[in-house]
């Protein structure tokens, strides 16, 4: 379950490069539901603000995801993370990561210095610093998700067509990679969207079935706004559904609004 919930504050929290960002600005706010068949295990939100680093302003975007009811009764979580990039490069500065799931918990801080290509971790719990060598352009958890949503190609993808970025997670840069399904209309709470379909790999394990068992509508519009993440597990599927937002900085295309 806490690989789960991680994974799809990603996605969420985990739906692209090197321009001025046309699918959001400060004041974007996203809140997602969580929920597996009728049961509401948690909710996740993500909010872009603006802070300065190195006397410049930046995105500061925030992603935190807590579960309710029972489901905080089984299995509490309460995670936080956030994300300082650069405004046109979308390169991190910085990056915080506060989790507590179910009684597994990290906090830690990571700087980058993207001109050395490397990242300097300080684990605030154990108390200890560390320097790992990165790749260039890469991203966190966290400006991963703004990078893709303005990426230059992604309305130029093929069904089948992968974009791939550079991710630093857990001390580690790995290969992310996002593929294309394909579009179609998707039924929300606010009507019916038009979308494109992604899959992003994971691995293969106790959690999930295989390694394309996530899938992810994006809206098919300037915001490529997520609406959705559905998980399929051995044991069911758990999904994340739009639930709320304001400041979307361009128009929200629906078909048909719901009444």
């Amino acid at each position: 379950m806490k690989k789960v919930i991680v994974l799809l504050l990603f996605f969420i929290a985990v739906s692209f490069n090197t321009q001025k960002p046309v699918a959001y600005d400060v004041g974007e706010w996203f809140k997602f539901r969580i929920h597996y068949g009728f049961i509401n295990a948690g909710y996740a939100t993500l909010e872009v603000k603006e802070a300065v680093k190195d006397n410049k302003k930046v995105y500061h975007t925030i992603g935190k995801g807590y579960t309710v009811g029972m489901s905080r009764f089984f299995f509490k979580v309460d995670d936080t993370y956030e994300s300082y990039f650069d405004k046109i490069t979308n390169k991190p500065y910085q990056f915080v990561r506060k989790i507590d799931e179910g009684g597994y918990t990290k906090n830690q801080e990571g700087f980058f210095n993207q001109d050395n290509n490397k990242v300097l971790v300080k684990d605030h719990k154990k108390k200890t610093e560390k320097t790992f060598p990165v790749t260039e352009n890469v991203q966190d958890i966290l400006s991963t998700f703004y990078f893709l949503r303005n990426h230059p190609n992604i309305d130029k993808l093929k069904v089948g067509e992968s974009v791939i970025v550079d991710m630093f997670f857990d001390d580690e840069v790995f290969k992310f990679k996002l593929k294309f399904i394909g579009r179609e209309d998707l039924k929300t709470k606010f009507g019916t969207v038009p979308t494109m379909i992604f899959r992003p790999l994971v691995q293969t394990g106790r959690v999930f079935k295989e390694e394309e068992s996530l899938t992810v509508w994006i809206s098919d519009d300037e915001n490529k706004l997520p609406l959705r993440i559905k998980a399929s597990l051995a044991v069911g599927s758990i999904k994340a559904d739009l639930d709320g937002f304001k400041g979307l900085k361009n128009p929200f295309m629906i078909k048909v609004k719901k009444k």
